[in-house]
């Protein structure tokens, strides 16, 4: 428990002054480094003649990101099929299947990477290094760039959300790079191989032949934590002491994923403060001048659902398995099958907690083996998909349920709702609450059409309750851009790679635009006075509101077919 709870405090601390330079970036404020990226910048304008002073409405921007990662996915759709080329493959690679390409191109340009292959033996190092480590930037740069956008509407204080294309390359050239030039030495200073020789073969103590992969990988191990894209260069994932050798590099790993969603908490509290005056910002308490008043409450509702579901999977897990135990097996360092010894149960729990919250997708140990609540618990916090989520994203569902919460606290007291000083009408609350229905009709629509059909019920390895949590963790995942799995399906097959991919595009695109459109719908509206009846959302009461709202309409949405998967298989288990 120490340990989690240190972790914890640790994050708290390091969140802080990446929240304020994100900050500085998204409001174009000065920074320390901008005599180098500027002139980086102005190069990549000239080239690709962008005009960062020109803006765009809601409408421009949504389609500039949806065009943009159009055209990427088209390019590396073909880069995959023709992967084969003798260009950078010298272990003699194929090219990828259709079904499978179209599965992958898509997960990996909507910030998924679910992954229906194996990364040392699918891929060559052209294709990880030209389309899934450049896509793992282009993917988490525009999630962020829509989120920057989100809160320029929300705080209302320009006639535009301001330029898409400018807003990618700041992302990329002045957060994603550095951090990830810093994080991938820090990672080959651990021991992880960055290279492009060939696949080691070695003789084992047994006397038999083992293949042991080698190439680019902490390049891409590093960008797929601090972009919260997830996926692996092994099968194996973060696991492996490959990707992952030591204590050190788990951590490192750990708050990558961390950093970046929890910093757009800050930025977005520190944009729509200004409405208020700089003087009163002055005399408030260190938490506000740190998180911005309405980003400390947002911060610590997310923080209170993460520390419940950190604090159910680690329980769970402590407690082993009763049918191991029943076999004569000692269960008293907890379920310790498909975990690595290394991290034990404490880091287990943190990063299956941390990456399924802050759906990056990669994991240290088999989820498939989890206990029935512990395995529950990732589910359930892709099914929320507001536990600070992927970068920027999390924030902008988050807002949708903020917006829900002060609509029925306003029906309540008989007053029209108020959220940033703006009112919440009709229009508003349409499409806040299209934006919520999405996310669980993807899941439970795709969940239902594979356990009612014959291509469906053949990928499914395992029978009874924990072959439903199967079906439901995979369809979680591919709706929440996570990417994880249970991994006990067969699903590299052409029913569960069309399907998963539509669920991976509407859940990224649709939540996107409509959340676009919200902002600028409320970029138009007058400030209004606070009055007594206005609900003030910057308060720890508003927290707890919040708190409430995501588990009764999004937990309690998924409760009956939790009942039939992870709730049923544990109660066979302990009764």
């Amino acid at each position: 428990m120490f340990q989690l709870v240190l972790t914890i405090l640790i994050y708290l601390i390091l969140v802080i002054p990446v929240g304020f330079y994100l900050y500085h970036i998204a409001a174009g404020k000065h920074t320390f480094a901008d005599p180098v990226f500027d002139r980086i910048d102005g190069v990549i304008y000239r080239l690709c003649a962008i005009h960062p002073e020109q803006g765009m409405g809601w409408k421009k921007y949504a389609l500039s990101l949806v065009g943009t990662n159009a055209v990427m996915m088209l390019a590396g759709y073909l880069v995959l099929r023709l992967q084969s080329i003798a260009l950078f493959n010298p272990n003699g690679i194929e090219g990828m299947e259709e079904s499978l390409s179209f599965n992958t191109i898509i997960s990996f340009m909507t910030n998924t990477n679910l992954q229906h292959y194996a990364g040392e033996s699918g891929l060559s190092y052209l294709s990880q290094m030209l389309v899934i480590t450049f896509m793992m930037f282009v993917s988490a740069a525009s999630g962020y760039a829509a989120c920057v956008a989100f809160i320029r509407g929300l705080a209302g204080k320009t006639k535009d959300v301001g330029n898409f294309f400018s807003d990618l390359v700041r992302i990329i050239t002045r957060i994603l790079l550095p951090f990830s030039i810093v994080g991938g030495l820090l990672l080959v200073w651990q021991g992880v191989p960055q290279n492009l020789s060939g696949n080691i073969v070695v003789d084992t103590i047994e006397g038999a032949k083992q293949v042991i992969a080698s190439g680019p990988v902490a390049a891409v191990e590093i960008i797929k934590h601090l972009g919260t894209n997830g996926g692996g260069f092994l099968g194996a994932n973060s696991a492996t002491p490959i990707e992952n050798p030591t204590m050190l590099s788990n951590l490192i790993e750990l708050y990558s994923m961390m950093l970046l969603p929890g910093a757009c908490v800050i930025t977005f509290g520190k944009m729509v403060r200004d409405y208020k005056s700089e003087k009163q910002e002055k005399h408030t308490s260190l938490s506000v001048r740190l998180y911005g008043r309405e980003g400390r409450s947002i911060f610590a509702a997310m923080g209170i659902l993460f520390v419940i579901g950190l604090g159910v999977c680690f329980w769970a897990e402590s407690q082993g398995n009763p049918l191991l135990e029943q076999a004569g097996l000692n269960q008293s360092m907890g379920s310790m099958e498909g975990k690595e010894t290394r991290f034990g149960i404490a880091q287990s729990a943190m990063f299956t907690t941390t990456t399924t919250s802050f759906t990056t997708g990669t994991v240290n140990n088999m989820h498939d083996t989890l206990t029935p609540l512990g395995g529950m618990v990732p589910m359930l916090h892709m099914m929320l998909n507001v536990v600070f989520g992927g970068k920027g994203v999390g924030l902008m569902n988050m807002i949708m349920y903020a917006i829900l919460g002060v609509f029925i606290c306003g029906l309540m007291i008989g007053r029209t709702p108020e959220y940033l000083g703006k009112k919440i009408e009709g229009r508003e609350m349409k499409l806040a609450a299209l934006c919520i229905i999405i996310h669980p009709l993807l899941i439970l629509s795709f969940s239902a059409l594979a356990v009612s059909t014959q291509a469906g019920v053949e990928g499914i390895t395992n029978p009874g309750f924990h072959g439903l949590s199967q079906v439901l963790y995979e369809y979680a995942s591919s709706a929440a851009n996570n990417g994880s799995g249970f991994e006990g399906l067969m699903d590299n097959t052409l029913f569960w790679n069309i399907t998963t991919g539509l669920a991976m595009f509407f859940g990224r695109y649709l939540s996107i635009v409509i959340q676009l459109a919200i902002a600028g719908s409320l970029m138009k509206k007058r400030f209004v006075n606070d009055s007594v009846g206005t609900l003030h959302t910057d308060t720890v009461s508003f927290s707890v509101i919040l708190v409430v709202v995501v588990y009764i309409f999004a937990a309690l949405t998924f409760f009956p077919v939790l009942a039939l998967g992870p709730i049923a298989e544990h109660l066979t288990l302990w009764a």
